[in-house]
């Protein structure tokens, strides 16, 4: 099918690119980022239609819009934030997208679900507290990022409790993993630099476009 040479197309650029990283070649790096997820987008285009697809289209393009202001967030700190806010959205999209896909029925595992939601209130706890100190005019926008974020995560568990296998895994897997790559390019902005950064980074956040998308798109499989 088109829609998954496109995907399989993604994987093979990512890993090229990812490369590129590790030969120290980042300098070329920002001709190649603006064209990755494009494949994820005309991928998921070219896919039947199902009820939450035109959530996950503007979810993708919101994040490809934030990969292509971010390369000029050395430039000027306004980068930053604008790339910020388009992240934002993309979450925000996402969270529209797994509510679209959460059936009206209540979880039989209620118990998990409340370990789950304390999980994820630790973890909003401990960012914060571990970046407040050196967010300065920031603080308000991390913290309403880190907030949507974790509402992210936490709608992508409500449905991991619902829907069914291996769909349910690529999607809390991949929202895990996401949340990993904002959580470490945040950390090494605002709290210590790490080695490999740049690396860090982007593979968490290739990998976790992809099993959500993946995710997604197996869970609305015909029957």
């Amino acid at each position: 099918m088109k829609n998954t040479l496109f995907l399989k197309s993604y994987l093979i650029v990512s890993v090229i690119y990812l490369l590129i990283i590790l030969l120290g070649y980042e300098d070329i790096t920002g001709y190649i980022k603006p064209f990755l997820l494009p494949f994820l987008l005309v991928g998921v285009y070219f896919h039947r239609d199902f009820p939450s697809k035109k959530y996950l289209l503007i979810a993708l393009t919101f994040s490809w819009i934030g990969d292509i202001i971010l390369l000029f967030a050395d430039r000027d700190e306004m980068y930053f934030i604008v790339g910020l806010i388009a992240f934002l959205l993309s979450h925000i999209a996402y969270i529209l997208l797994f509510n679209k896909q959460i059936k009206p029925k209540n979880t039989k595992s209620k118990a998990v679900f409340w370990m789950g939601v304390t999980a994820i209130i630790m973890y909003l706890i401990v960012m914060i507290a571990l970046l407040l100190p050196s967010l300065g005019d920031l603080t308000i926008p991390v913290f309403v990022y880190a907030l949507v974020i974790s509402t992210m995560l936490l709608f992508a568990f409500k449905g991991f409790l619902i829907w069914h296998a291996p769909a349910k895994w690529y999607i809390l897997i991949g929202a895990i993993i996401f949340i990993s790559s904002d959580s470490i390019l945040a950390f090494n902005k605002f709290y210590n630099p790490l080695v490999m950064s740049s690396f860090l980074i982007m593979i968490t956040y290739l990998v976790a476009q992809y099993l959500i998308v993946s995710g997604i798109l197996k869970l609305n499989q015909k029957k």
